[in-house]
C-alpha cells in the first residue's frame, strides 16, 4: 500500500523542488514529491540543460569554421546537422532526468506522478483522487512563457518548447524579447545560418545588465550579422503563404517585417493556478507567491519556492531557497538569500555574467547615503590566455564602495563569463574587501586574471592595462 503521510510534501519536482526534496531526506524527514510531468522540471527538461546543450553545438561548429586560424586544416567547411544537435540535446536533458528519479529513489522519496492541490490544512489532493497528508507542504510549481495577444503560439510563433526541436533551419527568424533566453535563442540560430532579428521594447538588449555590458553585447550580435531593434513592439502578427507577417511599432514609427518563423521569449508567469490557493492565506501578486524571507506564504504550514515565488527567475536561486527553506523547516538557523549575491548568466555568444548592482544603480546608492564607488575594468585584450584562446574581446567590470571596499557589482562579457563570475560570487558571500582580493594570487596563465586586474584598476593598480 502506497504510504500517503509524510512530514513533507513538494509541488513540483524542477530545480527547486526536488533539492527540497533531497535535503528534507537527508534530515530524516519523510517525503512526498509530485511531479505532473517530468522530473527536473522545465529547468532540466525544457529550459536550462537543453538550451545550453544546443549552444554548445553552435560553439563547436563555429570552433570549426574558424579552425584554420588555430592551424587545423579542413574544418573550415563544417556546417550544423539539426537533427542531431537537437537529438543530442534531448538525450542529454534524459540522462539527467534519469539522474533525479536515481537521487529520488536513493534518499528514499515517494514520487507521485500527478498534480496536487491544497485541500486544507496539511492536506493535498491529486488528480487521481490520492489524498496525501503533511506537516509541511512546499509549492515548487515553476513558471511558463508569458503570452502575447499579438502572437499566437503555433506551428510558425513558437514558445521555448517549440524553438528547442526544430526540424529545420528558418531561413529568417524574430525573436520576441532580448532577456537572457531570447538573447541565447538569437545566438544559436544566427550560428546555424538563419537570419535573426532581436527586438525588445526596452531601451537596450539585456536590460537586466550593467548598460555598459548590454552596449558592448549588442555590438557583438550586431557584428555577427543580428539585426538588433530596441523600444520596438509587435503590434500585431498574420500567416502568410510560408511564415509570418508581423507590425512592429518602434517609438511610433510603424513597420512590417516578413518571416519564416518567430520565437516568443517575453518573460514568465508563475503556475498559481489550480493549486487551491483561494481557500488560503496564501498571497499572489503578478502571478507570484509572496513569501518571505523564511520561504513562508500567509498560510501556516505552506511555503513557496523558486520562479513561482518570483524573481530573480533562476534554477540556482530555486536550489538555494529549497535548502534554505527546508532548513528552517527542521529548526536550523538560516539566512535569507541575498538577491545581490545570486549570480545572473545569460549563455549567448558571447556570455554575459552578473552579480550585484550595476555601476548605475550603486551610484544611485551612494548619492542616497553620501558615500562614493569606485569602477574598475580590464579587456581580455590584456590577458595571455584569451589572447591564446583567440577570445580576447570581452570586459570585466567591478563596483566597489569607495570607503569601505565592499564589491558591490561585478559584470563580464566573454565567452567564459558564466565560469568565472562565480569567483566575485565566492568573495560577495565572504564578505571580501577590495584588500583581499587584491591579495588574492590568481594562477597564470588563466582567463580569472582579469578578474584581480579589474579590481586593482578600480584602485588605480592594474599592471597590465
Amino acid at each position: 500500500m502506497t504510504k500517503t503521510t509524510f512530514d513533507l510534501a513538494v509541488v513540483g519536482g524542477g530545480p527547486g523542488g526536488y533539492v527540497a526534496a533531497i535535503r528534507a531526506a537527508q534530515l530524516g524527514m519523510s517525503v512526498a514529491l509530485v511531479e505532473r510531468a517530468e522530473l527536473g522540471g522545465i529547468c532540466l527538461n525544457w529550459g536550462c540543460i537543453p538550451t545550453k546543450a544546443l549552444l554548445h553545438s553552435a560553439t563547436v561548429l563555429r570552433a570549426c569554421r574558424e579552425a584554420a586560424h588555430y592551424g587545423v586544416s579542413g574544418a573550415g567547411d563544417a556546417r550544423p546537422d539539426l537533427a542531431a544537435m537537437v537529438a543530442r540535446s534531448r538525450k542529454v536533458a534524459g540522462r539527467l532526468g534519469q539522474g533525479v528519479a536515481h537521487l529520488m529513489k536513493k534518499n528514499g522519496v515517494t514520487v507521485f506522478a500527478s498534480s496536487g492541490k491544497l485541500a486544507g490544512a496539511g492536506r493535498l489532493t491529486l488528480d487521481n483522487g490520492t489524498a496525501l497528508s503533511a506537516k509541511h507542504i512546499v509549492l515548487a510549481t515553476g513558471a511558463r512563457a508569458r503570452e502575447l495577444p499579438a502572437l499566437p503560439v503555433g506551428e510558425r510563433i513558437w514558445a521555448y518548447r517549440q524553438a528547442l526541436v526544430p526540424t529545420e533551419i528558418p531561413r529568417s527568424l524574430l525573436v520576441v524579447g532580448a532577456g537572457a533566453i531570447g538573447a541565447e535563442f538569437a545566438s544559436f540560430y544566427r550560428a546555424v545560418g538563419a537570419e535573426v532579428t532581436l527586438i525588445d521594447m526596452t531601451a537596450e538588449i539585456l536590460p537586466q545588465e550593467d548598460a555598459e555590458i548590454s552596449a558592448l553585447a549588442r555590438k557583438s550580435f550586431e557584428k555577427q550579422g543580428i539585426r538588433v531593434m530596441t523600444q520596438c513592439a509587435v503590434t500585431s502578427s498574420s500567416l502568410t503563404a510560408s511564415g509570418v507577417k508581423v507590425v512592429l511599432d518602434q517609438q511610433g514609427k510603424r513597420s512590417e517585417l516578413e518571416i519564416d518563423r518567430v520565437i516568443v521569449a517575453a518573460g514568465i508567469v508563475g503556475n498559481v493556478e489550480n493549486l487551491g490557493l483561494e481557500q488560503t492565506r496564501v498571497k499572489v501578486e503578478k502571478t507570484h507567491i509572496v513569501t518571505d524571507g523564511h520561504c513562508r506564504t500567509g498560510e501556516p504550514g505552506v511555503y513557496a519556492i523558486g520562479d513561482v515565488a518570483g524573481a530573480p527567475w533562476l534554477a540556482h536561486k530555486a536550489s538555494h531557497e529549497a535548502v534554505l527553506c527546508v532548513e528552517a523547516i527542521a529548526g536550523k538557523p538560516v539566512h535569507p538569500i541575498d538577491p545581490l549575491r545570486i549570480p545572473a548568466c545569460t549563455y549567448s555568444y558571447p556570455q554575459v555574467a552578473s552579480i550585484g548592482m550595476s555601476e548605475a544603480r550603486a551610484r544611485e546608492h551612494a548619492a542616497k547615503t553620501g558615500g562614493d564607488v569606485r569602477v574598475g575594468k580590464f579587456t581580455f585584450a590584456g590577458n595571455g590566455k584569451a589572447i591564446a584562446m583567440g577570445e580576447d574581446q570581452g570586459l570585466v567590470k567591478t563596483v566597489f564602495d569607495a570607503k569601505s571596499g565592499e564589491l558591490l557589482g561585478a559584470h563580464i562579457i566573454h565567452p567564459e563569463a558564466s565560469e568565472l563570475i562565480t569567483g566575485y560570487g565566492v568573495a560577495a558571500s565572504l564578505e571580501a574587501t577590495e584588500e583581499d582580493l587584491m591579495h588574492t594570487v590568481f594562477a597564470h596563465p588563466t582567463l580569472s586574471e582579469t578578474l584581480h586586474e579589474s579590481v586593482l584598476s578600480a584602485f588605480g593598480r592594474a599592471l597590465h592595462a
